[in-house]
């Protein structure tokens, strides 16, 4: 079995997202989760889209992409 082969980053996507689910219930049952505040979500959403809109070959793909869907 090669190291390619292991771990959680091997997995194909719904396996990871179904044991990251069981983690953030759990999480949440045993009260240890972090619950965002709104200004907490509404800043970790600005610094989002600061780093995205710093991207100008995404940027200009999502424009393309927003005129083509306009017409």
């Amino acid at each position: 079995m090669s190291t390619e082969d292991r771990g959680f980053a091997s997995m194909d996507e719904d396996k990871q997202r179904e044991i990251a689910s069981k983690g953030g219930k759990a999480a949440h049952e045993k009260g240890t989760a972090h619950e965002f505040t709104s200004e907490e979500a509404r800043e970790a959403g600005k610094k989002g889209g600061q780093t995205t809109s710093q991207d100008r070959e995404f940027m200009s793909e999502i424009g393309k992409k927003g005129g083509q869907n306009s017409h």
